[in-house]
């Protein structure tokens, strides 16, 4: 299938115009058809561009299982429960691809299959954990599991935001002060400096070869950082051994890697135990959060667990062997696997990692803050030491 641009029209007359995965423009009609849309015009759509088209959040997702559970616990059909959905998505995008999936399970094939032809939408531990409800008859409880994990993903990745967004901001102020005094309130003074006819100290030297030369080459210092993230991006998606060794990098960072490292492994431990209460295999739910983690080096990390594992290791001795936990978390590992509550124990450290991130987060806001303030008083110092030196040794000159 490919993605095309379409033009129809609603049993009121409205124009409507959107996007649907279809393998040929009769195959986009028929889609159409059962949205209740009469076809117009339509083309393939050659290239997505830089951005893409209307993204499905992880938030229509929350939605979307939410009221699939609703309707599921409720004893409503699968087909009639997603016609419904259909009808109240507000993301054109989710409309589309819930409109595939009806006509994927119309045409035999069960949710789990009609999701699997979506990947871009259903990554595969959604799709794993909804086959699960489906072959052991528990799909309402598998899909509320699911909507509680997607929200505790979505509360973390909002935990993971601040992290950089904050020290961003405080870091944005700061360089506006700082560019503010050196290109324009450095260089009004620095006349005035000069025609005092003395021999400036050093400081009072250096504020002024630094403003000079961020008012000749401020271009150069507001470009150069840009530029270099801009090719560390290109360089990190186009090279794996580039991405692995910059991920590798994010992990070794002071205090924002370790919460980093937390952040991912709480991730995992809650999608793991999920997987593994709902009936997966030890070996599949591994396989599957590989990439729910989304960094190569405890991707890795995770890939040679599940090797240890397939050739008869235990749980604990391939997760110690890794070294991906602290030893605190393998023993509480050790004693879930000895009792058979191995998803206990894992849901009991993923809660165990999700308290700590909070701590963390907090006490590192809680040290930017300062830290920041602390950086603009010493700029501001070294500024206001270098200007009214020399015109305190003046006025003390003048005095004799």
């Amino acid at each position: 299938m490919s993605l095309h641009t379409y033009k129809a029209m609603n049993p009121s007359g409205r124009l409507i115009r959107g996007q649907m995965d279809a393998a040929n423009p009769v195959d986009l009609e028929m889609r159409l058809k059962r949205m209740d849309l009469d076809y117009i015009s339509g083309h393939p759509v050659r290239s997505r561009g830089l951005f893409g088209g209307i993204k499905v959040t992880r938030r229509d997702l929350i939605n979307f299982c939410f009221h699939l559970e609703q309707l599921t616990r409720s004893g409503v059909p699968i087909l009639e429960g997603l016609t419904d959905l259909r009808g109240g998505m507000g993301n054109p995008r989710f409309v589309e691809v819930i409109a595939g999936m009806i006509e994927s399970i119309e045409g035999g094939r069960t949710l789990s299959q009609a999701m699997s032809e979506h990947p871009g939408i259903f990554d595969l531990v959604i799709v794993s954990l909804v086959r699960a409800g489906e072959d052991s008859g528990n799909l309402p409880e598998v899909l509320k599991n699911l909507t509680d994990t997607l929200r505790w993903q979505d509360e973390l990745a909002s935990h993971a935001r601040k992290i950089v967004m904050y020290p961003c901001f405080l870091c944005v102020v700061v360089l506006c002060v700082t560019l503010f005094m050196m290109l324009y309130l450095v260089p009004k003074i620095a006349v005035f400096i000069r025609n005092l006819g003395q021999e400036l100290p050093f400081q009072t030297r250096l504020l002024l070869a630094t403003s000079d030369f961020l008012v000749s080459y401020w271009y150069a210092v507001l470009g150069g950082p840009v530029l270099v993230v801009v090719l560390i991006a290109v360089v990190v998606r186009g090279n794996p051994r580039a991405r692995f060794r910059f991920d590798d990098l994010k992990l070794r960072l002071p205090w924002v890697g370790e919460i980093l490292r937390k952040i991912i492994l709480s991730r995992f431990a809650a999608v793991f135990a999920m997987m593994y209460t709902s009936g997966i295999s030890v070996l599949e739910s591994i396989r599957a959060t590989e990439d729910v983690v989304g960094n190569l080096v405890i991707r890795d990390g995770l890939k040679r667990a599940g090797e240890m594992i397939s050739d008869g290791h235990t749980v604990t001795l391939a997760f110690q062997r890794v070294g991906l936990f602290p030893s605190l978390v393998v023993r509480m590992l050790h004693v879930g696997e000895n009792t058979g509550a191995l998803d206990t124990a894992l849901s009991n450290v993923s809660y165990f990692y999700n308290r700590d991130v909070r701590e963390s987060i907090e006490r590192v806001q809680t040290m930017i803050e300062p830290a920041m303030t602390a950086m603009v008083g010493l700029i501001l110092g070294w500024v206001i030491l270098s200007v009214l030196g020399p015109i305190y040794d003046t006025v003390t000159r003048l005095k004799m």
